[in-house]
């Protein structure tokens, strides 16, 4: 039986024809086309060996002013490139931490599956997730210090859920007294530490067991989680503070 298909509206003049190349370049479609542009360029190159002109290019796009348009210059290029991302990565944690909600036996292992298992799936996704890996890995590698929620990599500890938070409160109590928060700073430290692997491995591509991988890479969150303070590092740590409290 033949499909009936809905009357169009006339239109005239009629317009002349397009390109689906034309469309992406003009549409709707130009952010996502300058960030999967952006993917490619900044995870083979790096982050600043990449011009903002190259990337316009990469991504076809006629304007050369559509990347400021869209993103207003290279660090909100960068923030949505990682916002892109973090939205599925939160959304897989967040789900996982639901699954566990209430429960008293949670270990380091729980806690560091939950921490890599939704980056992992970033890293054989066709979405772009392992060019993102590797620009967030560059990103953390280069920080140096607590990073502040409304810079580009910002969603990767703040994302939209605040599933990273929720984390952080859920497994603070497998972890030693002191160890969290300042000065040590441990889970970020974690958390940078998963991120790098994950993008080194992501660089490297395929073939990969991702199975031995991801377990491994498991284990070892879960032993920096919860590495004992030596002696030496509590020594360190109240001299630390007992001269705060003097010079206070």
């Amino acid at each position: 039986m033949p499909r009936t298909v809905a009357p169009v509206a006339a239109v005239d003049p009629a317009p002349a024809p397009r390109s689906r190349a034309a469309d992406r370049r003009e549409g709707s479609g130009a952010p996502s086309e300058l960030i999967a542009a952006a993917e490619r360029l900044f995870s083979a190159r790096g982050i600043d060996g990449v011009s903002l002109r190259e990337i316009t290019r990469e991504a076809n796009q006629r304007n050369t002013t559509a990347l400021q348009y869209h993103f207003g210059g290279r660090d909100g290029l960068l923030r949505a490139l990682v916002e892109k991302h973090m939205d599925t990565v939160a959304v897989r944690r967040a789900a996982l931490l639901d699954h566990v909600e209430g429960r008293t036996d949670l270990t380091a292992r729980d806690g560091a599956s939950m921490l890599v298992q939704p980056l992992i799936a970033k890293l054989t996704s066709d979405d772009g997730g392992p060019a993102f890996l590797q620009v967030a890995a560059e990103m953390l590698n280069r920080t140096h210090r607590l990073i502040d929620p409304d810079e580009p990599v910002g969603p990767v500890i703040y994302d939209a859920l605040g599933s990273l938070d929720r984390w952080s409160a859920t497994f603070e109590s497998v972890m030693p007294a002191g160890s969290t928060g300042a000065p040590l700073h441990r889970r970020f430290a974690v958390i940078r530490f998963a991120h790098i692997e994950i993008g080194r491995r992501a660089r490297v591509g395929p073939p990969i067991n991702v199975p031995l991988f991801t377990s491994q890479l498991i284990d070892m969150v879960a032993g920096l989680l919860t590495a004992e303070l030596s002696e030496e590092t509590q020594r360190l740590l109240a001299e630390r503070e007992s001269s705060d409290t003097t010079g206070s």
